[in-house]
């Protein structure tokens, strides 16, 4: 590990593409604590600082909600276009299934699509936190507003997500890893130390004698954590190989194929993106539903439809695998997977080409899918569990979801680095 990252800081661009993502990153924290203009941000001191939608997105955004920052509402809005672009991605909008087919210049045009959709779902919801959090604290967070100022809120709101999202598209293409994602990672674990520190004060100062009770408690969480991080990292490096035959060519002089290789499906294939768009889409009721909570439905709503309720964990795993399924089947289509091998002359041993090529890796990711679907479910719930009931204090978020998308990403970005040095050594050694 150590001559790893010796190797990292000797290679000038891998060194300077590390720099730069931790330059976008130190921006990003300090805009978290910028606070929106004209809102009085002391009466969020009283917001619950617990386990429910709006802690989850504080998690999400580092700490930027409740401090009602210019980056407030993080990057959930381009998570949310990313998803109906998606969908609508296929077949539902000819002219997008058509982009999606075009490969680079395709899906550069679907991502200017996305850019706009952030826009308008960040304007909506940032009007929408303005109205409803000014409501909830009875009008004290922004005294005496009027119509101009809430659309003066949304708009700050708005343009703090747009410049999260370029900042994500620079690290994407001039820094390291999936910047969307480190964006995400990067708050998450800015929210590390609060959180210890919270444990910390119910847990352990003034315990008396439940102290020895709360250090075995402490002792199993952090076991039980560490347990959850090896079983994702095997989970996530796990694969299954297609093997696939190239049959011999004769082209003018020279022949061509008949070399054999695979195709590497992974387990879970669609990583922690399904958990994302899951908790993305069961906190939107949630979100609407904390405006209005003297209301009979959102009484209903906050009772039943959240992570730590049994009708909230049971879609919330049907969320997470829908979303596994669709989002696997998305990256890699079968039919198309089956067409090429099909032109090129490939074939799976003992399948014939064409349709039956097509079904036979359909059949086998529904399977892996399958259990890397349920095992995603597994990992997201068993903390939140268990965290309930270790009698965990509300204002941590020992969730799955958090833990998945810290080793995702650090998985991710680790196999890119190494990616980056295995080219630069070939380079060198062709140069030799």
């Amino acid at each position: 590990m150590l001559k790893t990252i010796s190797n990292i800081w000797k290679v000038e661009d891998l060194r300077k593409r590390i720099i730069f993502t931790l330059f976008i990153l130190l921006i990003y924290r300090l805009g978290s604590f910028i606070p929106v203009p004209g809102v009085n941000k002391d009466v969020f001191k009283s917001m619950d600082q617990g386990g429910d939608l709006f802690g989850l997105l504080n998690t999400f955004s580092g700490g930027a909600l409740f401090q009602f920052s210019i980056f407030a509402i993080g990057i959930i809005p381009y998570i949310t276009s990313s998803i109906i672009v998606q969908l609508l991605s296929m077949d539902v909008i000819p002219k997008f299934a058509e982009w999606a087919k075009e490969g680079e210049n395709g899906k550069r045009k679907l991502a200017q699509i996305t850019r706009y959709g952030t826009v308008i779902l960040a304007l909506i919801q940032g009007f929408g936190t303005a109205i409803g959090f000014n409501r909830q604290y009875q009008y004290e967070m922004v005294p005496g507003a009027t119509f101009t100022d809430y659309v003066m809120i949304a708009i700050i709101l708005t343009a703090g997500t747009s410049f999260l999202m370029w900042l994500g598209e620079q690290i994407t293409e001039r820094g390291i890893g999936n910047g969307i994602s480190i964006l995400i990672f990067a708050g998450i674990v800015a929210g590390i130390p609060g959180q210890i520190q919270t444990i910390y004060n119910d847990q352990f100062l003034d315990a008396g004698d439940q102290l020895f009770l709360n250090i075995v408690k402490a002792v199993v969480m952090v076991l039980v954590v560490i347990a959850i991080l090896v079983a994702v990292i095997f989970v996530q490096q796990g694969i299954r190989k297609i093997p696939v035959q190239y049959a011999k060519r004769v082209v003018g002089r020279k022949m061509y194929g008949g070399q054999s290789t695979h195709i590497p499906l992974k387990v879970n294939g669609a990583g922690v993106i399904p958990v994302i768009f899951a908790s993305s889409l069961l906190a939107f009721p949630a979100t609407i539903a904390q405006f209005w909570s003297t209301h009979a439905w959102a009484i209903w709503v906050k009772d039943n439809l959240f992570y730590d309720k049994p009708l909230g964990m049971v879609l919330y795993v049907l969320l997470i695998i829908g979303f596994t399924f669709f989002y696997t089947f998305v990256q890699i289509n079968p039919v198309q997977m089956a067409d090429q091998m099909k032109k090129n002359g490939g074939y799976i041993p003992g399948v014939r080409p064409g349709k039956p090529t097509s079904s036979f890796i359909t059949r086998v990711m529904s399977r892996i899918t399958l259990s890397g679907a349920i095992f995603l479910a597994l990992i997201s719930l068993t903390p939140i569990a268990l965290g309930s009931l270790a009698g965990l204090p509300t204002g941590v978020q020992l969730g799955g979801t958090a833990l998945l998308i810290v080793v995702g990403v650090a998985l991710d970005t680790m196999k890119q680095i190494e990616t980056q040095l295995i080219k630069r050594h070939y380079k060198g050694f062709i140069n030799k």
